[in-house]
C-alpha cells in the first residue's frame, strides 16, 4: 500500500457512543479534500465495544486501521502509541469528539507547508471562530492554567491544550520519544520539548465547539496536569532532556519504518517505549 501523506490519529477511550459518528464525518472529509491520508484510532484499553466498531468500519477503509493499547494509560500515552507508528509525511491527532472539524486540518497542513515543523489549532486567537462556547466557569479555569502554562513553562502560545495538532514526521518522531507524561498534561510538555529542539511551531485559529460530553475536570486533572507542569519544569532544570537530546544526535537510524498492512482489518500493538525519557 501506498505510502500516505498524511496520517489522522484519533486516541479512544470508551467512545462507543460518538466514534461512529468521528468515523463517518473524518472518513467523508478525507474522501471529499482528496487528500492521501490513513486514520488510525488508539484504544485505550476501553471496557466498551469501540474496538469492535472500529473492526467492522475497517471491512469497509483500507486506510483505517486500529492500535490497541496495553492496558488504560491515557491521552498523552495514545497520542504518542499512535503519532510513532504513524506512517504519513505528516502526522496530526485529533479529538474524537471532533471539537474542531476535521476540514480545519487544511489550516494546519497550510501551516507545515509553510515552514513550519509544529502547528497547533488555538481556540483563543480568534474567538469568533467558536460555534459553541464553553460554560463560563471552564472559560475561566481553562485560562487560568494557561496563563500558569506561560509563566511556569515559557510557552508564548494562547491555547496549549486544544487536542488539534500536527507534526512534520521527522519532527513527531523525535518530539515524542521524548515524552514522559502520558495523561492530560502532555500537551504543555511536547511544546516545551519542540522548543528545547528549536522546532518552527505556528499556531493557528481554527474553529471550534465545546462538547459537554467532555471527559475532563478542571479540579481533579487541573491539579494533576499542574503536578505534572512541575514535574516537567524539575526535568528539565535537572537536565534530563538535554541529555535524553544529546543522545539522539543521528535520529535516522530510529525513524519508525511505515507500518505493513498486509490486510485491512490487521490491528497494530503498542509502540515500543525504550526510547522514551525515564
Amino acid at each position: 500500500m501506498a505510502h500516505p501523506e498524511l496520517s489522522i490519529v484519533i486516541p479512544a477511550y470508551n467512545e462507543s457512543s460518538r466514534i461512529e459518528r468521528a468515523l463517518d464525518r473524518v472518513m467523508t472529509c478525507v474522501a471529499e479534500q482528496g487528500w492521501d491520508a490513513e486514520v488510525l484510532v488508539i484504544d485505550d484499553g476501553s471496557t466498551d465495544n469501540t474496538a469492535d466498531i472500529v473492526q467492522l468500519w475497517m471491512e469497509r477503509f483500507p486506510r483505517l486501521h486500529l492500535v490497541k493499547n496495553p492496558g488504560n494509560r491515557g491521552k498523552g500515552y495514545s497520542v504518542r502509541n499512535g503519532l510513532l507508528q504513524a506512517a504519513g509525511d505528516i502526522v496530526m491527532f485529533t479529538d474524537a469528539d471532533l471539537s474542531a472539524p476535521m476540514e480545519e486540518a487544511e489550516r494546519l497542513i497550510a501551516a507545515l507547508r509553510d515552514g513550519a515543523d509544529v502547528a497547533i489549532g488555538s481556540r483563543w486567537m480568534d474567538r469568533g471562530r467558536q460555534t459553541i462556547h464553553q460554560p463560563l466557569y471552564r472559560q475561566f479555569f481553562g485560562r487560568c492554567f494557561n496563563w500558569i502554562t506561560r509563566t511556569v513553562m515559557g510557552l508564548p502560545f494562547k491555547d496549549t491544550q486544544c487536542g488539534f495538532k500536527a507534526f512534520k514526521r521527522p519532527a513527531a518522531q523525535v518530539i515524542f520519544r521524548l515524552q514522559t507524561i502520558e495523561r492530560w498534561g502532555f500537551d504543555p510538555e511536547i511544546l516545551f520539548i519542540a522548543r528545547k529542539l528549536g522546532y518552527e511551531i505556528r499556531e493557528v485559529p481554527v474553529t471550534w465547539g465545546h462538547d459537554e460530553r467532555s471527559r475532563l475536570s478542571y479540579l481533579k486533572d487541573g491539579m494533576k496536569m499542574l503536578e505534572e507542569m512541575a514535574l516537567i519544569r524539575s526535568n528539565s532544570l535537572a537536565g534530563r532532556y538535554d541529555r535524553a537530546i544529546a543522545a539522539m544526535r543521528d535520529t535516522t537510524a530510529m525513524v519508525t519504518q511505515p507500518v505493513g498492512l498486509a490486510t485491512n482489518v490487521a490491528v497494530h500493538t503498542a509502540a515500543q517505549d525504550s526510547g522514551t525519557v525515564k
